[in-house]
């Protein structure tokens, strides 16, 4: 009920910024993109693909905005803006001549209504997975959210091999007329067979945030060519897949935190991992608890060695959280026993342990974090540089 009334706020506040700033939205075609995994790279594919044709795009992510070309920070831990700072953007976008815009938008912006307003042309869902059920409860609601900007959407893109599927026309009611399908089976509209493409992303998990990108780009009426260049030549965005180091041993920093994303960016350097996989991560504080063994029961099926440290616990103890995600990694007692699942709270120590103990062929993958700023340990949030850390881990480790 409290949410409820909160969002009745937020929906004033979003009628007033829409306002303020005269519907700009109106003077653009909006990609919305929305979904548990995936949203930030589908975000930056289609922009990419939307530059390298050479319209003139801007685009608003959890990496931050480039407006008419310009780069802008969304701040600490801010995937979608408040009201008034999307719409000012939105309003740079404009005055800058942009033709298209895209943004990505969480189920949280949706429920709480600061999207409201804009116009959408396409609506791209990715995914609907484990996550965020702090906040709506049930997979149904979470999905519900997420269908809102479909409905919002003159043309909904939809990944028809996802869970989620089923429950957009029979229970979300979006009708089969505005929705195009994208997926690995030949019965979606778009897949690897009536759009065949190369790319230098990695994992199947790409193969979709790519087909989500083409099903959006084709919508909009560009031609195959410019799509497949754009594809070509795309390379993944801050913190997602991102290769730091590789030498002697690798070290690739991803967002991934949750079940899915974590089980997809294993499987992938699975495949190309020489050496063991040394994983470091944690879980937020204060939010999904549900997901917690389930992460830890990714990690175990692909990483030879664990290491539990902190992100953003905010006000819970680290402990207690890396409990939680103990108790889904399989042969936890002997793992402790042969020191290949390592408990350490100070990230920084985290980090700089796996690189220490890192050998020849070997791969460290850090998630969680990658390109966010700030952790938040319970007093606010306070500065934080997971690339920085590495370096000084690396620097620490040659000397």
């Amino acid at each position: 009920m409290w949410q409820r009334i909160k969002n009745l706020y937020h929906l004033g506040i979003a009628i007033i910024a829409n306002a303020w700033f005269k519907f700009p939205s109106k003077k653009l075609t909006v990609i919305g993109v929305t979904g548990t995994d995936g949203k930030t790279t589908s975000t930056s594919l289609i922009y990419y693909i939307l530059y390298s044709a050479g319209f003139n795009v801007s685009m608003i992510s959890s990496v931050g905005a480039i407006i008419g070309g310009k780069n802008y920070d969304v701040g600490f831990h801010v995937t979608t803006p408040s009201s008034f700072a999307i719409q000012r953007f939105i309003k740079k976008a404009v005055d800058s001549g942009s033709k298209f815009l895209v943004l990505e938008t969480t189920s949280h912006a949706l429920d709480q209504y600061r999207v409201f307003g804009i116009k959408f042309d396409v609506g791209v869902l990715t995914n609907v997975t484990h996550e965020h059920l702090d906040y709506h409860k049930t997979y149904e609601n979470y999905a519900k959210a997420k269908a809102k900007l479909l409905k919002m959407s003159r043309i909904a893109v939809v990944n028809k091999d996802d869970k989620s599927f089923p429950l957009l026309n029979s229970k979300f009611k979006i009708q089969n007329s505005k929705i195009r399908t994208y997926g690995m089976s030949s019965g979606s509209d778009i897949n690897p067979k009536t759009f065949p493409f190369k790319s230098n992303l990695i994992g199947e998990f790409n193969k979709y945030n790519i087909l989500a990108a083409v099903a959006a780009c084709k919508t909009l009426g560009i031609e195959d060519n410019q799509i497949r260049r754009g594809i070509e030549s795309f390379e993944p965005p801050k913190g997602r897949e991102d290769i730091v180091y590789e030498k002697d041993f690798t070290v690739m920093i991803d967002f991934a935190h949750t079940p899915n994303a974590i089980d997809q960016i294993l499987k992938s350097v699975r495949t190309f991992a020489k050496g063991k996989i040394i994983h470091v991560f944690g879980s937020a504080g204060a939010r999904d608890t549900t997901k917690r063994s389930l992460m830890g029961e990714m990690s175990s099926k692909y990483a030879d060695i664990i290491i539990l440290t902190a992100e953003d616990p905010r006000k819970e103890s680290v402990e207690k959280i890396n409990h939680d995600i103990e108790s889904g990694i399989k042969n936890n007692e002997l793992r402790i026993k042969n020191r290949t699942l390592i408990k350490i709270e100070d990230r920084r120590k985290a980090i700089e342990s796996a690189i220490k103990i890192a050998r020849k062929g070997d791969l460290v993958l850090i998630t969680g974090k990658s390109h966010e700023k700030s952790m938040n340990y319970g007093q606010g949030e306070e500065p934080w540089d997971e690339y920085g850390v590495v370096r000084d881990a690396l620097r620490l480790r040659s000397e």
